[in-house]
């Protein structure tokens, strides 16, 4: 499935000749072909010109009364103006060298081939409009701050999701986030605590599908006389309970009573122990197919669904991608300590034509291969989103190969961050909680990687 792309608008040239005849022919030609041109008979007009028309590309002329092409082109600020191509019918092969040198995008002599004309007019254009969104891309994200950063994106639909959060943080009242695998439900979990009444206040979250029946109780609740329970230590902050349409029905059946009853009985005691939470709680599931086939108490999902806020899966939301790329190679350009890539046209049509399974999650670890790439002078947006890219020391098993792959992407980022966790978590993009337990499942030693 393709995403559905917005109408460009038409290229503009500026056209610089003192030949009346020729400067009209060209006009002729490229607004034959859908272009905006303004012609100009004197070079020293150029820079008031671009003051008000914004072109993409200046087509001049080399010899010409007072100013010449090439001390036009010597007069521009190559950081800010457009790119020039220069065209002439007394060039010879050194003037064509010294005009690149000096910066020229390209060099044609008249009399000029229509067709190669136009080619490399729209070539310098559409290089000149990636490059300044590029920039623009880059000064957006180095003005974003809080929420922005946590969700970061332009469309409506995520514009929207930012005023939702931010008129609901305070509110207190229970939340259900829904989304795909990806889309960052921890994520608006913690921002949901973050800009609420105690932000200062603990936040623990539960994987609620690695939570055991049997163990819950004394986990939870604590062990009179020897252990606090976790729910005791976090009473009056944010209860995160992830995957929640995952949870063992007994333990549904708990959590539900510690809710209702706001208290807890921890083992062996004979007094209960009050707690107060605020409880998010997040699925990638239809939480109504869940009550039906019995995996979901309907009545655990009534206390839980008080708001309920749905995440859009990438695909739904292509023209975020330029913004969340241009953000992820930067990030990774820093840890990597590599110039971050730019985004050519073909990067931006191949990530546009595809389906981003993996949400948000997947377009990150997809730009950090092509930063990883970037540092062996190569590497492409296609081939850092291809899946089935070989490998020459391939792991027996693909459990095998996550496993190495995460072991050294979290190493990096806990050395690039000097060992503070939370920033480690945030750069890799997922909760301190889960960093601390792919920190023990894989076996790292993280005083060894500071």
């Amino acid at each position: 499935m393709t995403g559905k792309m917005t109408q460009q608008p038409a290229l503009k040239v500026l056209v610089v000749d003192d030949d009346k005849s020729m400067r009209l022919s060209l006009v002729e030609l490229l607004e034959a072909a859908g272009w905006q041109v303004q012609a100009l008979a004197r070079a020293a007009l150029v820079a008031d010109t671009l003051g008000h028309f914004q072109a993409d590309v200046i087509l001049s002329d080399v010899r010409m009364p007072g100013m010449s092409g090439l001390e036009l082109l010597a007069s521009l600020d190559r950081a800010e103006a457009p790119p020039m191509v220069l065209i002439s019918a007394h060039g010879d092969i050194p003037m064509a060298v010294q005009a690149i040198q000096q910066g020229a995008y390209s060099f044609i002599e008249k009399p000029y081939e229509p067709r190669r004309l136009l080619t490399v007019l729209t070539h310098a254009a559409e290089q000149s409009r990636m490059r300044i969104s590029n920039v623009r891309l880059r000064q957006r994200l180095y003005h974003l701050s809080g929420l922005d950063r946590v969700l970061l994106g332009q469309t409506d639909v995520v514009a929207d999701l930012r005023r939702d959060i931010l008129d609901l943080a305070d509110t207190g009242a229970s939340a259900l986030i829904s989304g795909e695998t990806g889309t960052g439900k921890e994520l608006v979990a913690r921002a949901l605590h973050d800009l609420g009444a105690n932000p200062d206040a603990p936040f623990l979250a539960l994987n609620c599908a690695a939570l055991s029946p049997e163990a819950f109780e004394a986990e939870m609740f604590g062990v009179s006389g020897e252990t606090e329970g976790r729910l005791v230590a976090a009473s009056g902050g944010t209860l995160f309970l992830d995957e929640i349409c995952s949870c063992p029905l007994p333990v549904q059946a708990k959590l539900l009573r510690v809710l209702e009853d706001k208290q807890i009985l921890p083992v062996g005691a004979t007094h209960p122990v009050p707690v107060t939470f605020r409880v998010v709680s997040a699925t990638n599931e239809d939480v109504t197919l869940a009550v039906a086939e019995n995996r979901l108490r309907q009545d655990l999902l009534f206390r839980i669904n008080t708001l309920v806020l749905t995440l859009p899966p990438l695909r739904q939301r292509r023209d975020d991608l330029g913004l969340l790329a241009t953000h992820f190679l930067a990030e990774f350009g820093r840890i990597y300590e590599v110039a971050m890539p730019e985004l050519s046209q073909d990067d931006v049509a191949v990530m546009l034509a595809h389906d981003w399974p993996g949400n948000v999650r997947e377009l990150r670890n997809a730009c950090e291969r092509r930063v990883l790439a970037a540092r062996r002078g190569g590497g492409s947006m296609t081939h850092a989103i291809q899946t089935d890219t070989q490998f020459d020391d391939v792991p027996d098993t693909l459990r095998e190969a996550v496993a190495a792959f995460e072991r050294e992407l979290i190493a990096k980022a806990i050395k690039a961050h000097e060992g503070r966790m939370d920033a480690a978590a945030e750069a890799l993009g997922i909760g301190r909680r889960t960093l601390n337990e792919k920190i023990v499942k894989l076996g790292l030693d993280k005083d060894a990687l500071i």
